[in-house]
């Protein structure tokens, strides 16, 4: 095709447009439907709510009519995202108007030692700042899962001594084999007794929902079941 021949497909192809616009009309947008999760699998949530090996750490009314349990990694990326982006929305508009009951577990895969010393500080924490010692090391998941040294310990130090512990505490903390145990049992049960294999999953109302969620789609989940 020459340039001449391409200058008058255009201008025919541009016209024919412009034709075709002026008889369209122009709706206003609407807003598009929030896909509510798709859940895996049907937990028995009587069962899920009795607690473990470790004191439940919660969030709520226990009697609220929606009940939320999250297994969740301190190394997990989806994880922190969720922690970042969704929580703190969610925790506003349900948990602190007593619609939402929310239990967080420690879900540390088997060789992942970095997750279980950080979940063992947070425990090692008095129970009115362990949600918030969680959320510092989310917020702060890169520079201590995977600092430029390589000195994870050294780097999980810093980060803990803003959250209250010396170098004593911290050191106490994480020889703690019973402590250790402990953690890990929670995982054990979330993994044989729930099928819990990936993290974050969360665990509502009789069903388990893997993945992480965005506020709207957590949100619209919530609302179906108000």
């Amino acid at each position: 095709m020459s340039i001449s021949e391409l200058s008058i497909t255009k201008r025919r192809l541009l016209g024919g447009i412009a034709v075709a616009a002026a008889g369209m009309t122009f709706a206003a947008p609407t807003a598009f439907a929030v896909d509510m999760p798709t859940a895996d699998r049907d937990v028995d949530m009587e069962a899920a709510l009795k607690p473990g090996a470790l004191k439940e750490m919660a969030l709520g009314e226990p009697n609220a009519p929606v009940k939320i349990i999250e297994y969740m990694s301190m190394t997990c990326p989806h994880c922190a995202h969720f922690h970042e982006t969704t929580f703190d929305t969610i925790k506003t508009k349900y948990v602190d108007t007593g619609k939402v009951y929310f239990v967080l577990r420690e879900f540390p895969f088997p060789q992942d030692t970095a997750s279980l010393a950080a979940f063992m500080l947070a425990r090692c924490t008095t129970e009115d700042r362990y949600f918030p010692f969680v959320s510092m090391f989310l917020k702060q998941q890169r520079t201590w899962a995977a600092p430029a040294d390589n000195d994870v310990r050294s780097a999980m130090l810093q980060l803990s001594k803003l959250g209250g512990f010396t170098q004593e505490t911290f050191d106490a903390c994480l020889t703690n084999a019973k402590l250790a145990g402990d953690v890990s049992a929670v995982r054990d049960r979330g993994a044989e007794e729930f099928g819990v294999q990936s993290t974050p999953t969360f665990l509502i109302n009789g069903k388990a929902y893997s993945g992480d969620m965005s506020v709207d789609s957590m949100s619209a989940l919530i609302d179906s079941l108000l």
